[in-house]
């Protein structure tokens, strides 16, 4: 048994292990299962807990994974080729990749290296302003290689966009006595059906024609 200081206390049994770990109201940890007999520790379990994971956290900001990209020309490259090449090599350098650039000899061409050389050198002018020469050019073979890496001094920092503040919605005109105006309605091609007022029907009187007295109608 271990004590909180690093202390070794010898073999205890079980309960009196348990009570030594509840009168210093800790824990007591089995730390090595398989030896013989069982090594156990007081301690305060959940603080080692939290220390181990600050610690793990630390590790995983310290150690950064960095892969290496890889780029093969030939020496009679054509300039569609060059310019689609090297803007791939930008794109790995902005991502913060390292990238070889390899240059491939085939024949005689190895005889004359500094085709290869040149069209590093073109590369590095091409890729300077965000990545810089980490190993330069060397012949192994058939092959020249160049190692180029991100240069962090030299990426710009993005600007952050500006919020800029909504238009507010446009208050009902009020005339100079203070009452509401009404607002304008902008005309659409929409077709409105309006209701068609019900129209009465004319009623028609029949008038009886008055009947006259039998006799001269203008007595003398």
């Amino acid at each position: 048994m271990i004590a909180p200081d690093g202390q070794q206390l010898g073999i205890k049994s079980l309960p009196d292990a348990l009570k030594l770990a509840q009168e210093q109201d800790l824990d007591l940890v089995e730390v090595a299962p398989l030896a013989n007999p069982p090594v156990c520790r007081v301690m305060d379990f959940k603080k080692w807990q939290y220390e181990e994971k600050q610690k793990a956290k630390e590790s995983r900001k310290k150690s950064s994974s960095i892969s290496i990209k890889e780029m093969k020309y030939r020496p009679k490259i054509g300039m569609g080729d060059f310019d689609t090449k090297t803007r791939k090599v930008a794109e790995f350098l902005t991502d913060g990749h390292k990238v070889k650039v390899t240059i491939m000899f085939r024949g005689r061409e190895v005889f004359h290296p500094e085709l290869g050389a040149k069209i590093l050198d073109q590369i590095a002018v091409a890729v300077n302003e965000i990545g810089k020469v980490e190993a330069h050019a060397r012949l192994d073979g058939r092959n020249m290689t160049m190692v180029l890496a991100p240069d962090r001094k030299s990426h710009p920092v993005p600007k952050q966009r500006e919020s800029r503040p909504r238009p507010a919605a446009a208050a009902a005109p009020v005339s100079t006595n203070g009452t509401p105006v009404a607002a304008e309605v902008p005309m659409t091609d929409a077709v409105v059906t309006l209701p068609v007022a019900e129209v009465p029907t004319p009623v028609t009187e029949t008038v009886a024609p008055v009947e006259q007295p039998e006799g001269d109608p203008n007595p003398a």
